[in-house]
């Protein structure tokens, strides 16, 4: 639910503009409307300033040499107080030096083949009037007669390749059947030289990060704050409104009702004018979700789309058990459950510690128990078909949605025939709560055309199923379905927008219709992806069984070995790919076919106080 906000207005002369916001970052819960961009150059060097801290942060964070050897050394450290910038400009260093090292590796592996040799001895040579050429060719194309016709010299053989020199007198009228490569550089002791010290140069600015790492990382997260903080001040300062040519400014600001008595309390101290009334949806005020533990975990999604403006209702409560059944639909796998549930649990417990999964262990675990009960009903375990076990009891068996079902004479899979129903219904639940939604903001006369399609839609599918499980008298059926078609075709036809011309309001619920009528049909049929993405999981899964199975044999000896290998690679790639999946495609059916249907505008600003 959306936590109910109570707006306040302040009037302050000029000078106490700075003291008061200051004030309000230590009561810590009142979000002043301020501005998320730079608003001027002092601004815009806060934020760049707060941007590198964090880069700064990210980065020590997930520095890790342990594998390398390195220990964190002050040796060469920067030196001066705590700063972001120097961490940065560390991080060049080393990104820089580390492209140094790649080219002296490969300055090392051009002159490795050349061997020991003087260039000042060289270039003595070539002043006297004797040159030599170098060359490198494959072993196939080396021709043994150069070494009669020319001063040839085989210098090193590798890698299917020669190397060899040749050495002339005069140069204009010297020539040789191939082509002259480049001379080396330097020589290989020089070369070995600039690598090693590139390394250990590396070594030491690592040394010196790891450094950085062990003893600024937390103050860096506390200057980040404080910055933060005083960006966010700055901000809220800006957006005041002066009056009285300047000598007077007025703020507005939203809190929680919950905390109206400590802060009326609080500006009564301070001495400040203010008016207090609650906070209307034409305010906009921030939105601050409150919901029980289980939906919770939800709430990040709700905010990956968008949160609900102030008039809306809050989607996490139906957004989460939706979304559990939808990502339990799309694994499909009870085995698969029981490893998110452990990999939460550790998650959570720190004891694995995933940054992209910081703080969503216990989301992970509930979607591993979701999964785990939905496809042991779906009758999967590590792409096993638990149907064709001989040991599960028949009764256990009997109770698990496999198999086909008989629709008009036609088979089709019972979990096909379940994807759509529930679509059906998620489809349904969101036109029930737009109707309810939108009858709460406007006003029951203004969506009337909203109601009409809930109940052709919701009554018709109603009247459908009463008659077919209750053999209702054809007559009743009839005269029931017209009353719901005349009602409807009321409000979508004649009183969808009222005080408007009739003909006018035909057209547009006949635009509406078409647009209802294409719109709901891919709205439904989007849902079989729920089944398509359990089969696929499921049928891989197999897939990989089989192949181990093929693989271990009837007297499995050293088979073992590769068999496991086979069951952890496949089912672990299976179990990735269908994580991915059982994720994108519930948020797509929420954010698409749920979103739009429920009328949900996802357009509200995240409650965001001013605190220190």
């Amino acid at each position: 639910m959306i936590t109910k906000m109570t707006k306040y207005s302040f009037i302050l002369l000029s000078g106490e503009s700075e003291a008061f916001l200051e004030n309000l970052q230590e009561l810590g819960v009142v979000d002043i409307q301020r501005s998320t961009k730079p608003v001027d150059q002092v601004s815009s060097a806060m934020l760049e300033k707060t941007l590198g801290m964090r880069k700064a942060i990210a980065f020590l964070e997930k520095l890790n040499y342990a594998e390398e050897g390195i220990k964190a050394s002050a040796v060469n450290c920067y030196s001066g107080p705590v700063d972001a910038q120097a961490v940065l400009e560390s991080k060049d260093r080393l990104s820089g030096t580390e492209a140094e090292l790649v080219a002296a590796e490969k300055m090392l592996k051009s002159v490795v083949p050349w061997g020991e040799y003087d260039i000042k001895t060289i270039e003595e040579l070539k002043a006297k009037g004797i040159h030599l050429h170098y060359y490198c060719v494959p072993e196939k194309s080396f021709d043994p007669c150069w070494a009669e016709n020319f001063a040839l010299e085989r210098i090193s053989e590798s890698d299917g390749k020669i190397w060899f020199v040749t050495v002339s007198g005069d140069e204009d009228s010297y020539s040789f059947p191939i082509r002259e490569c480049n001379p080396p550089q330097m020589s290989v002791g020089n070369a070995q030289a600039d690598v090693d010290t590139l390394r250990q140069r590396i070594i030491a600015i690592k040394g010196e990060l790891l450094h950085m790492k062990e003893n600024w990382t937390e103050e860096l997260k506390r200057e980040l704050e404080r910055e933060s903080a005083a960006l966010d001040k700055y901000l809220a300062g800006k957006e005041g409104t002066a009056a009285a040519e300047g000598y007077i400014s007025t703020y507005i600001g939203f809190a929680p009702d919950g905390e109206k008595e400590r802060l009326v309390k609080a500006f009564d101290e301070m001495g400040v004018l203010y008016l207090v009334e609650d906070a209307k949806e034409e305010d906009n005020p921030p939105i601050k979700l409150q919901n029980n533990k289980f939906s919770q975990m939800f709430e990040c999604l709700t905010g990956m789309y968008g949160m609900p403006v102030y008039g809306e209702w809050d989607p996490t409560p139906i957004l989460g058990v939706f979304f559990m059944l939808f990502f339990a639909m799309c694994m499909g796998d009870g085995g698969y459950g029981i490893i998110l549930i452990i990999f939460g649990l550790l998650q959570d417990r720190k004891v694995v510690n995933i940054g992209m999964f910081e703080g969503l262990g216990k989301l992970i675990c509930a979607l591993g128990v979701s999964t785990t009960v939905v496809g042991l009903l779906l009758g999967t375990f590590f792409g096993v078909d638990l149907t064709t076990v001989a040991w599960i009891p028949e009764a256990v068996k009997n109770i698990m949605l496999t198999g086909n079902v008989n629709i008009g004479g036609a088979n089709y899979a019972l979990q096909m025939i379940l994807a759509i129903c529930i679509g059906v219904f998620h489809i349904c639940l969101a036109m029930v709560i737009k109707a309810l939604l939108y009858t709460k903001r406007f006003g029951f006369k203004q969506n009337l055309g909203t109601w009409g399609w809930v109940l052709l839609i919701i009554g018709g599918l109603i009247l459908t199923i009463c008659a077919m499980c209750f053999n209702l008298p054809q007559t009743l059926t009839k005269l029931v379905l017209i009353g719901i078609a005349v009602v409807s075709a009321l409000g979508i036809f004649i009183f969808n927008t009222p005080g408007r011309n009739p003909l006018m309001n035909i057209g547009s619920g006949l635009w509406n219709t078409y647009n209802m009528v294409t719109g709901l049909l891919g709205d439904v049929l989007s849902y079989i992806r729920l089944y398509a993405l359990g089969l696929a999981g499921g049928m891989l899964g197999n897939a990989f069984n089989i192949l181990g199975g093929l693989l271990l044999g009837d007297h499995p000896t050293w088979q073992f070995i590769p068999f496991v290998l086979i069951m952890l690679f496949g089912h672990s790639l299976n179990l990735l790919m269908s994580c991915l999946g059982a994720f994108v495609h519930p948020l797509r059916l929420t954010f698409v076919e749920y979103f739009k249907n429920s009328g949900y505008e996802g357009k509200g600003t995240a409650y965001n106080p001013l605190k220190k």
